[in-house]
């Protein structure tokens, strides 16, 4: 489908958005970027959606279907260690998740179908900010995505390192885990280190809430279900004699399913009270989901999977759920949606892990990338 010339264009916006990475809700100069590719094609498009969000729209024949593609384009506030010459030119920024990639592809998605594409209806290209810390996607939908634009379908696709290129892999129903941040403020009583027994030292409380919170998942959790609570920073204010009166334990909670993730909840509060009462202290505890689980729709995963298999022969269709987490969870909850996995290679940094200073994109995932969305929009909204 794709040929090598719009590969070498794709290549070309990816190292400029590789070299120029931002962080969430600060993509002005990528969503320019962006804007500016669109304008030149004389493709549909909005900015500013959901703040610095960029929604284009593309529309053939009579069909009133309409189908969204989305792509993340936000970076992380990492250094990066790759010495490459489109290496990031900020400092303490970097494109560690392949969002540069992402982005090159769905604008290469755009381009070819305004040029060549086979399709009746709309297909909207949803070029989504801040997607690293799960805010993006909401402050979107809020803006009025989904009721200034239609959509039935929704698709999201996300590059892995570790896999082959040109392979995929998807699953119905539950594909990400929720991501839940949490925080335990201990109040204790502080005092000498040489005195401990005239206070109440907030790092033994501290400690007993690190342990106990280990049995959530080990012993109230059934073991047909998953689920991971880590405890992530442990902060006093004590020093060299001083023992602690306050602590703050903060932490990330996996789910797979929505019950799960509340029964962890509720474990936790319950053990956190208890140890408070045991010690005679105060203990405040706050969780909060910032990434819901991505539940895939049974027949849009179907369709996704058809589309990937028409352009390659890797293809797997029911992958166990994975760990992390996913933006593009809200908006599968409000649009049928399938989430797909695609190799981004296996040696030096493409097959490095994602969010790791040395990771980059695949330029030969760019291809079956594009190719994927072509044929996915082809097949759903077939003349």
């Amino acid at each position: 489908m794709v040929n090598e010339e719009l590969k070498l264009s794709m290549t070309q916006w990816r190292h400029h958005l590789h070299a120029n990475p931002e962080l969430g809700f600060n993509e002005h100069k990528t969503a320019s970027f962006i804007e500016d590719l669109l304008t030149q094609w004389n493709i549909e498009h909005y900015t500013g959606v959901g703040g610095t969000g960029v929604v284009a729209r593309l529309t053939k024949g009579n069909s009133d279907k309409s189908i969204a593609l989305r792509a993340d384009i936000d970076a992380l506030p990492i250094q990066e260690i790759n010495d490459f010459d489109y290496r990031s030119t900020q400092l303490g920024v970097m494109h560690a998740c392949g969002h540069d990639g992402h982005t090159s592809m769905l604008l290469g998605a755009a381009k070819y179908l305004a040029d060549h594409g086979e399709f009746n209806g709309s297909v909207v290209f949803i070029f989504q900010p801040n997607e690293e810390h799960g805010e993006g996607a909401l402050a979107m939908i809020d803006d009025g995505l989904f009721d200034r634009f239609r959509v039935d379908e929704i698709y999201g696709m996300h590059n892995i390192p570790g896999m082959e290129i040109n392979t995929f892999a998807s699953r119905p129903g539950i594909m990400c885990a929720s991501e839940s941040l949490f925080e335990i403020n201990i109040q204790a009583q502080g005092g000498h280190a040489a005195a401990p027994h005239m206070g109440v030292d907030a790092i033994i409380v501290g400690a007993e809430v690190v342990n106990a919170l280990q049995t959530v998942i080990a012993r109230k959790i059934d073991p047909a279900e998953s689920g991971v609570v880590s405890v992530t920073e442990f902060i006093t204010d004590g020093c060299r004699n001083v023992l602690p009166g306050n602590a703050i334990l903060k932490g990330d909670v996996r789910a797979l399913n929505p019950q799960t993730r509340n029964l962890i909840e509720q474990k936790m509060r319950q053990i956190i009270e208890g140890i408070a009462i045991s010690h005679g202290v105060t203990i405040d505890f706050s969780f909060e989901s910032v990434f819901i689980e991505v539940i895939n729709d049974n027949q849009i995963t179907n369709y996704a999977v058809n589309a990937a298999q028409s352009i390659s022969p890797n293809v797997q269709n029911n992958i166990n759920p994975i760990t992390f987490s996913e933006d593009f969870a809200h908006f599968a909850a409000q649009r049928p949606g399938c989430f797909m996995l695609m190799g981004n290679g296996t040696d030096g940094s493409h097959g490095q892990p994602l969010h790791s200073p040395d990771y980059n994109f695949n330029d030969n995932a760019l291809i079956p990338g594009v190719n994927y969305w072509v044929s996915l929009v082809e097949q759903r909204l077939n003349t």
